[in-house]
């Protein structure tokens, strides 16, 4: 048995000789690279951590002692040293999740992959400790991979400081990087503590100097100021945390298992608020991810070991792809259009932007909050910013959203990718919250475009509004085959009429983004069954065109097909618009369930929610029929048997 194999749980760990510890190391890694070979998944952050996961679970006394990751996607050999061994079907159905997951072991306490939380919660849990009265746990937050440029861990920081006695440790994995190298003056600052030579360097330096002062010719007071400005270059950096009181141990490497142990065992042992700032290297132990300039294989798909290579995949047209080609088109013809990006230049396709334009390109670090209000200040003074963030990113930032940039009436456009259901990277990467809390901002003008033609054209419309903040949201993967338009309903897409079949007008199906494709299959269906369907994709889906009301009018039944949560969104703008506008026709709404969803590829969680053209068809057929049979009796309720 190799000692990874067993390794099933921290205790094992801790029985493990000392020497034995760079073996089990390089075990480990050579698992995580085998394995996220074949699946793909966060290697990078997690080959960053090895020993210093090690040597977290060898001080620390999990779960007595709660460790928590931010981010998350750091977390992999902590899975392995916890007895997690079988990552054959990393972040598909049934296998292990791609982040900390409270179901699969008490060891994980915190399981959203949203960054710059776990202070948050290290801090609450830290005082729920003191006000039971719990004195032997310490709770340790492991920081890292950029999650430190976030405004909510400095929120954090700020609390956690004012008690000098509560058992927490923070632990900064600092390897300079999110996706790409970390930018902004906290990045500065932590870059200046790796260069910054240490204590005792800089006090052997000034002594040096001292006992090299001639006595005569150079007053003694002069080789004494050397000395002081020696030990003071080599502290002053740790200054910005110890101003705060907290307690500062580091430098150190990462990758320096004993020394690793020594400090958190004085950080544990402290007895109050501690920060161990550590430097690790993104892709450690596998020289393809060391030597890759654009994330250090953050999160690759499966790839060949020997080479790093990825292996042939699709090459059909990707979402991200079409956005990030639009974005250099409209930048060579506007030069008031500019970027912005929180931390993920290339997961959005905004790093070609940056190629072509790259004084028109910002990266304002994981702070989505601020990309938005400083985005609403840029169109304040005569730019129209483009903010591309996934869609679950844009929860963090609503209220800037509504109180900054709609408040004001400034044209900013939010880009949304990854929209709607995501899949693999589970539920806190579901872009399924867009379409409801949008809709409550006022004078937001929201589109979903439904292939590659649309997404175009709706960018282009988008970031020509001037006097209201816009939203294009598009999902995850390959676009679907261009789905052209019949004509026109005001100024929405009409995809299929009912009576050009034939057929009467017994079924409105509003067809949003992407599902319009499934709304058309559902309607070939249908027709070959009797019964009429009418396909619009309203474009733009907030506001609606209220060219909707009339044609909604002239049939029996309205259903809407989206992928966002049904709670609040288009659906139900849909029933409000008719209602409101006394149109008694019934609206069926056809959406994600309102709960968490579990990893699973983006198929499989649509069709587990009845999201496909054939339990569309079921469903909707039996709705027409009803109501049809209401209406004009039997005959016509047989006619869609």
């Amino acid at each position: 048995m190799t000692l990874f194999e067993s390794m099933h749980n921290p205790e094992a760990l801790k029985r493990l000789p000392a020497d034995q510890l760079p073996v089990l190391a390089q075990e480990v890694r050579d698992f995580l690279v085998e394995s996220c070979s074949q699946t793909g998944g966060h290697l990078g952050p997690s080959l960053g951590v090895v020993e210093l996961t090690i040597a977290l679970h060898r001080v620390f006394e999990s779960p007595k002692d709660p460790i928590l990751f931010d981010t998350g996607h750091q977390a992999y050999a902590h899975k392995v040293l916890t007895g997690r061994h079988d990552f054959s079907n990393l972040k598909s159905e049934g296998g292990l999740s791609g982040y900390p997951s409270r179901a699969e072991s008490e060891h994980d306490f915190i399981e959203n992959s949203h960054a710059s939380t776990a202070l948050s919660y290290a801090d609450g849990m830290a005082k729920a400790n003191e006000v039971r009265g719990v004195r032997d746990r310490t709770v340790v937050a492991v920081i890292g991979d950029g999650a430190l440029t976030g405004g909510m861990a400095w929120e954090a920081l700020n609390n956690i400081a004012e008690k000098k006695d509560r058992r927490l440790v923070i632990v900064v994995n600092d390897n300079g990087r999110s996706y790409s190298p970390t930018r902004g003056g906290l990045a500065d600052h932590l870059a200046s503590l790796r260069m910054a030579p240490g204590y005792e360097q800089a006090l052997d330096l000034a002594k040096t100097t001292l006992n090299r002062t001639p006595v005569v010719g150079q007053p003694l007071y002069e080789a004494l100021h050397g000395l002081k400005k020696g030990i003071k270059d080599a502290i002053q950096p740790q200054m910005m945390f110890e101003d705060l009181g907290l307690k500062y141990l580091g430098p150190i490497d990462g990758h320096d298992e004993p020394a690793l142990e020594k400090a958190l065992r004085r950080a544990r042992d402290f007895g109050g608020p501690v920060i161990v700032h550590v430097i690790t290297q993104k892709g450690k132990g596998y020289a393809p991810a060391e030597n890759h300039d654009e994330d250090q294989f953050h999160a690759p798909g499966p790839f060949d070991v020997a080479t790093g290579r990825a292996k042939p995949g699709s090459k059909a047209l990707k979402w991200t792809s079409v956005f990030a080609d639009a974005m250099v088109e409209i930048g060579a013809e506007r030069e008031d259009v500019v970027a912005i990006t929180a931390a993920m230049l290339h997961p959005t396709g905004l790093n070609r932007f940056a190629d072509a334009y790259p004084d028109r390109i910002f990266d304002v670090g994981i702070a989505e909050q601020h990309a938005a209000t400083a985005a609403t200040g840029m169109a304040m003074n005569g730019l129209h910013p483009v903010v591309a963030v996934y869609a679950t990113f844009l929860n963090r930032c609503f209220d800037q959203v509504l109180m900054d940039a709609a408040l004001h009436r400034q044209g900013v456009t939010f880009c949304l990718d990854r929209a709607g259901v995501t899949g693999n990277d589970g539920a806190s990467h579901n872009g399924m919250w867009d379409m409801s809390i949008l809709q409550v901002v006022p004078g937001l003008r929201l589109a979903a475009p439904r292939d590659a033609e649309r997404l175009r054209t709706l960018l282009r419309e988008a970031v020509a509004v001037e006097d209201a903040p816009t939203v294009v949201r598009y999902p995850k993967g390959a676009v679907a085959e261009e789905l052209p338009a019949l004509g026109k309903v005001g100024s929405m897409d009409l995809l299929r009429r009912a009576a050009d079949g034939g057929h009467s007008e017994d079924l409105l199906i509003v067809g949003v983004g992407t599902m319009a494709q499934v709304a058309c299959e559902v309607a070939d269906r249908m027709a070959d069954q009797g019964i009429g369907v009418t396909v619009i994709d309203p474009l733009w889906v907030k506001p609606l065109d209220e060219a909707l009301i009339a044609e909604a009018a002239r049939h029996s039944v309205v259903a809407v097909v989206e992928d966002n949560g049904r709670t609040g969104a288009v659906g139900d703008a849909v029933a409000r618009l008719l209602r409101d506008n006394d149109v008694d026709v019934p609206v069926r709404t056809f959406g994600i369930a309102q709960e968490f969803l579990d990893h699973a590829k983006r198929d499989t969680i649509l069709q587990e929610q009845g999201l496909t053209p054939q339990e569309l068809s079921r469903r909707l057929t039996e709705t027409v029929s009803r109501r049809t049979e209401g209406a004009a009796g039997p005959a016509l309720a047989d006619k869609s048997a």
